[in-house]
C-alpha cells in the first residue's frame, strides 16, 4: 500500500522527462531549420544560381518558386496549428470515460475545406500559366538565332546569322581535371535576345542550362524554339537532361556569355577557321534530304558526324 504513491510519482517524473526531451528536440529542430534558412542558398530559393538576373527570365522563375513555397509553408503552419489545437483542446481528461460526442457533419466547415484548396490551386495555376506564357513567347524579333543540334552524345552549334558553325565532341569523364576545356562551348552575347532552334539528329534529347532555370526537349523531326536574353557575363554549364543512351552523362557543353564585341570576334574566328555554313541538322547520322528535323539553309555535311567522341 505504501509503494503506490511512490510508483505514481516515479511515473509522473518519467512522463515529465519524456516530455522535456521531446520539447528540447523539437526546439532544436526548429533552431537548425531556422539557421539553415539564413544560408545563401535560401536567399535564392535553393536554386542553382548566384544572381536572379542571370537572364531576363530567372527573376520571374525564382519569384514564382519562392512564392509557391511560402504559400505551402503558410498552409502547413495552419494545418499543423489546427492539429495541435485539436490534440490539446480535445484530449481525454483524467476521469473521463466513454466516447466523446460524435458529430456527423458540419456544412460550413466542409464548404471551407473544399473551396479554399480549389482557390489555392486556381491562384497557383494562374501564376504558373502566366509565367509559362512569357517563357515560351517567341513573338519578339531576336537579335541572334542559333540552331543547337543534339546528337549522341554531343552538341553542334549553328550560328545562323553569322553563317558559321562549331562542332561539338563528347565529354570524356575520366576523373581528371581539365574536362571542361574539351567540351563544346556555346557563345551568347550579353544583353541580346537570342532565339534557340533546337533539333535532334537521332533520338530524344533535352537542352538544359541550369543557371538559366529553363530547359526544353530536343526531338527528332521537330524544331523546338525559345528566346532568352542573357544578362550576366560569365561561364555556365549545360547538359542533356533526357536519358538518350549509354553516354548520356557525358553529353555536356559550356556556355560563355560574353560582350557583343567578344561574340562578334568569336564569329570572325570561326569564319577564319573555315567553319562557314551550317552543319546538317536533319535526321540520321549521314547526309539525308532536307526534312522536318532540319533548319533550312546552306548545309555542311562532311563534318556533321565528326567529334562524337571515341565512345560513339
Amino acid at each position: 500500500m505504501g509503494r503506490r504513491p511512490l510508483r505514481s510519482h516515479d511515473e509522473g517524473r518519467a512522463r515529465h522527462g519524456h516530455t522535456s526531451r521531446a520539447l528540447v528536440l523539437a526546439l532544436g529542430l526548429v533552431g537548425v531549420l531556422s539557421l539553415a534558412g539564413c544560408g545563401q542558398d535560401a536567399q535564392f530559393g535553393y536554386l542553382p544560381i548566384k544572381d536572379k538576373n542571370t537572364t531576363n527570365q530567372t527573376a520571374m522563375i525564382v519569384d514564382i518558386w519562392n512564392g509557391s513555397w511560402i504559400a505551402a509553408l503558410l498552409v502547413g503552419v495552419l494545418v499543423w496549428g489546427l492539429m495541435i489545437w485539436c490534440v490539446v483542446v480535445y484530449r481525454r481528461r483524467r476521469g473521463e470515460t466513454g466516447m466523446p460526442a460524435q458529430v456527423r457533419y458540419n456544412i460550413p466547415l466542409e464548404i471551407l475545406y473544399t473551396v479554399v484548396p480549389i482557390m489555392m490551386v486556381l491562384v497557383l495555376f494562374d501564376y504558373t500559366a502566366t509565367a509559362e506564357a512569357k517563357l515560351v513567347d517567341n513573338s519578339a524579333k531576336p537579335d541572334v538565332t542559333i540552331n543547337v543540334v543534339a546528337k549522341q552524345w554531343a552538341w553542334d552549334f549553328n550560328y545562323l546569322d553569322s553563317n558559321v558553325y562549331e562542332v561539338g565532341v563528347q565529354g570524356q569523364l575520366n576523373g581528371k581535371p581539365g574536362v571542361e576545356q574539351t567540351l563544346p562551348t556555346l557563345y551568347l552575347p550579353a544583353g541580346k535576345r537570342v532565339q534557340f532552334l533546337l533539333t535532334s539528329r537521332d533520338v530524344d534529347h533535352a537542352f538544359w542550362i541550369p543557371a538559366f532555370l529553363f530547359k526544353l526537349d530536343v526531338l527528332p523531326g521537330v524544331v523546338n524554339k525559345f528566346q532568352v536574353v542573357p544578362q550576366r557575363i560569365g561561364t555556365y554549364q549545360g547538359k542533356c537532361s533526357e536519358l538518350c543512351g549509354e553516354y548520356h552523362s557525358e553529353m555536356l557543353f559550356n556556355v560563355a556569355v560574353v560582350s557583343p564585341q567578344d561574340y562578334d570576334q568569336h564569329m570572325a574566328e570561326l569564319r577564319d577557321q573555315g567553319k562557314v555554313g551550317k552543319l546538317d541538322a536533319n535526321l540520321g547520322r549521314s547526309k539525308t534530304r532536307d526534312g522536318g528535323g532540319a533548319v533550312p539553309g546552306n548545309t555542311v555535311t562532311t563534318i556533321a558526324t565528326q567529334g562524337a567522341g571515341s565512345n560513339s
